[in-house]
């Protein structure tokens, strides 16, 4: 029990204990920290799956996996799999993750994991840290964890690349089981060509050195890379993950907790693959699958254009605009996301009775 309830059940069970004033002025200074932040007591990246498991990659690398069955105990008709982005872990699926365990229509499993050199799973060497070699990684989990039965895939930012690469790699999967995938804040290419202004990069920060001359066109990602290794200020994160001005202070600070786990050092060797990253051609792959794609238009990392270009090379794909987000939008609306992932999940299983078409969406709070 979180001690605000502690106190309300206090002071409203047994009258010889508390005054009616005292139970009033309990409420009231619940309401007013959750006016403050509506997200005081979430449980952030804190809920229980019902199981977890260790995946060997095909060099033997252990990946963290956890698994969500239907909250209602009922049959899924389908296997939602969430990959993460850069500097991150599988938690920050957090609202996602508890949002659709109670969904009915249709009921879903979900799968989580964490990437190499990131969260709970094993280290990646210089060689493999690459976003072919995640994308093999994912693949591996699928084939040990969801080896038969319909796919949706949620790629946020580095995992939605990890997604194309996978489209590109095996083809096959995308015309057999991958039946939607989700883009969320995420590009199919240039990602260094657009990102958080240079006065943000110090030449003497050694992890801008360690980045080499990368730092110099792609500081979002070097960004990250400080964020993690704690050289960041707390507004300076907020900024660079979140859009609006009321961001919720309990969401900076698990973005801060996310961002504490990763060691900085594997992180830096992920920079060069990101910055190379160039799939537009791996979109043609996912031509047999229902398409949405979700961009913050506030996103300092990978701006909303990035979203438009996606939803260009997939003429069917729905576009989601969401006006006043950044890069965490999964996390700084979760409502709206969630309510379009539902979509998809009911167009994917058949439960809308519509058809495929493209459409965009114009969202302002």
């Amino acid at each position: 029990m979180t001690p605000s309830r502690r106190l309300l059940a206090i002071a409203g069970g047994v009258g010889a204990l508390a005054t009616g004033t005292a139970a009033a002025i309990a409420v009231a200074a619940q309401q007013r920290r959750h006016s403050e932040d509506p997200y005081v007591d979430e449980p952030l990246g804190e809920l229980k799956p019902d199981r977890t498991s260790t995946v060997a990659a095909e060099d033997g690398t252990p990946l963290s996996v956890e698994e969500i069955d239907p909250e209602d105990g009922g049959e899924p008709e389908l296997t939602v799999v969430g990959v993460h982005g850069f500097a991150l872990s599988r938690r920050c699926w957090h609202f996602q993750r508890r949002d659709l365990a109670s969904l009915r229509l249709p009921r879903v499993r979900q799968v989580y994991y964490d990437h190499r050199s990131h969260g709970l799973s094993g280290a990646a060497s210089t060689e493999t840290s690459t976003i072919e070699q995640l994308a093999r990684d994912l693949d591996c989990v699928l084939r040990s964890v969801v080896p038969d039965g319909p796919i949706v895939l949620m790629g946020h930012s580095m995992g939605g690349m990890v997604i194309m690469e996978l489209a590109a790699e095996f083809p096959s999967l995308f015309e057999d089981r991958v039946c939607g995938v989700a883009f969320i804040a995420t590009a199919a290419g240039e990602v260094g060509a657009r990102g958080l202004p240079r006065s943000l990069l110090s030449k003497y920060n050694p992890l801008t050195r360690a980045a080499g001359g990368l730092a110099g066109w792609q500081p979002g990602l070097v960004e990250f890379v400080r964020a993690a290794g704690g050289q960041l200020t707390r507004q300076a994160v907020r900024r660079l993950a979140f859009g609006s001005r009321d961001v919720a202070p309990r969401l900076v600070d698990f973005m801060l907790e996310m961002l504490e786990v990763t060691p900085v050092r594997g992180l830096v060797n992920f920079i060069d693959t990101l910055g190379s990253h160039n799939r537009y051609a791996a979109l043609a792959g996912l031509k047999h699958a229902e398409v949405l794609v979700i961009g913050g238009d506030s996103d300092r990392f990978t701006p909303f254009a990035h979203a438009e270009r996606i939803a260009a090379e997939l003429p069917d794909a729905e576009l989601v605009r969401v006006r006043g987000a950044g890069h965490m939008v999964q996390l700084e609306q979760p409502e709206l996301v969630n309510s379009h992932l539902i979509d998809l999940l009911q167009r994917c299983s058949g439960a809308d009775g519509e058809s495929s078409s493209r459409r965009t969406w114009w969202w302002q709070r």
